[in-house]
């Protein structure tokens, strides 16, 4: 096969994958779509072809209709075996597997064979974390794909780390393919847009069958607006109620974890940090790409607050850390990140010129009786660097500091 052109490498994953090529494990890389995670599989074949110019890459796309006739997993299997060879690796890639009826037999059958390196993508989450799970165990691991974070906006956009980029970033959001539109408004807008519909229509709708669209429509809306209010399905079916849109606390749970399972949104759960335990209501919801969010609820003034506490989360998950929000007594601490064991606390703040202000986004984190770093992040630049201890970093420096890589 001919693999594509990659123009622009996303190292960052590749590296994060590399450790696990040529091992019995089914490399599971999920996103929802247009995130690009076909092109991490073209990086990775052009890794295998430099290192064995030779090698048997065995390669599905279930977007392309060359391969329309592989519909059941039983069509997946002999594809895949007729064009195996025996003695040698066989490099197995397929793109939106979720498409084809019960892959996981298939993909368990293939997986038994030590010379097959498999590789998949999907685009909802539920197909993966329950039908891989049981039919695989522990033989497989998982790799979520996000937009592009912000460095790797401004390299595939070639555009300096300015003001005007950081904004341009938080408009259009970091969908891969951007790079190819011209940047008009107008265009970028639809080209989203499209991406939202397809998202909603194949990844939610019908894979979990839903039938109240406007419904469904009326509560992405609702979180669009409400990036980083804490809710409850109950409060927010009592919100749409008293808007006339009458739907039950369990629908509402039901669909947003339908959005979650699509990628659409993150919904992030609430953690007390004194009695170190979850809370079993109440979450934050966030959307994977700022520029699919702005085009649901418009890129409004005052809103910008939402975005910054939007993008921060956003790259912290870029960056492997697992986030909950905190809770520490009445105190609200923004973001809890965990990652190798050990621990960051973030506060977001769009400014810091008014005294309560810093006394209540530093003091919340002062308030936490631990040594693991504190941050505050912030829309502004020309504040101090630190606060009794707490560090103080501009937004930009965040997204763009090593440190937190």
């Amino acid at each position: 096969m001919k693999i594509p052109k990659v123009l622009k490498n996303r190292d960052t994953y590749i590296d994060r994958i590399a450790p696990f090529m040529r091992k019995s494990l089914v490399k599971v890389v999920v996103g929802h779509r247009r995130v690009g995670k076909s092109y991490i599989l073209y990086q990775l074949m052009q890794v295998i072809k430099k290192e064995e110019s030779n090698a048997n890459i065995i390669y599905i796309n279930k977007e392309d209709l060359q391969f329309a006739e592989i519909i059941t997993y039983k069509e997946l299997n002999h594809y895949i075996l007729s064009r195996s060879e025996t003695g040698r690796m066989n490099y197995i890639f397929v793109d939106e597997i979720q498409e084809i009826e019960d892959f996981r037999l298939a993909i368990r059958s293939l997986a038994l064979a030590e010379n097959n390196d498999i590789y998949i993508t999907g685009s909802n989450s539920q197909v993966f974390s329950s039908d891989l799970a049981n039919e695989l165990g522990g033989r497989y691991i998982e790799f979520r794909i996000y937009s592009l974070s912000y460095p790797e906006f401004l390299y595939f956009h070639s555009l300096p780390n300015n003001d005007e980029s950081l904004e341009q970033y938080i408009h259009f959001g970091g969908l891969p393919y951007l790079i190819h539109l011209p940047k008009e408004e107008a265009v970028i807008t639809e080209y989203l847009r499209s991406i939202y519909s397809t998202i909603i229509l194949r990844d939610v709708v019908q894979q979990k069958k839903i039938r109240n669209i406007a419904f469904l429509e009326e509560l992405i809306a609702f979180l669009a607006n409400n990036i980083g209010n804490l809710f409850s399905s109950k409060s927010i079916s009592d919100f749409l109620k008293s808007q006339k849109v009458d739907i039950a606390p369990n629908q509402v749970n039901e669909y947003a974890i339908a959005l979650a399972d699509a990628f659409l949104v993150h919904r992030v759960r609430r953690y007390d940090i004194a009695s170190k335990k979850l809370f079993e209501r109440g979450e934050k919801y966030y959307f994977e790409n700022m520029g699919i969010r702005n085009v649901i609820a418009g890129y409004k003034i005052k809103d910008r607050g939402m975005r910054l506490e939007n993008i921060v989360y956003n790259h912290l998950l870029y960056c492997g850390y697992e986030v909950k929000v905190g809770t520490l007594g009445s105190e609200e601490i923004d973001f809890i990140c965990s990652r190798n064991g050990e621990r960051l606390y973030v506060q977001v703040a769009i400014e810091l010129s008014k005294t309560e202000t810093i006394e209540r986004e530093f003091g919340n984190l002062l308030k936490i009786n631990d040594n693991y770093p504190k941050i505050v992040v912030s829309g502004e630049r020309f504040y101090e660097n630190s606060y009794e201890g707490v560090k103080h970093i501009y937004i930009r420096d965040f997204l763009t500091s090593l440190l937190y890589l």
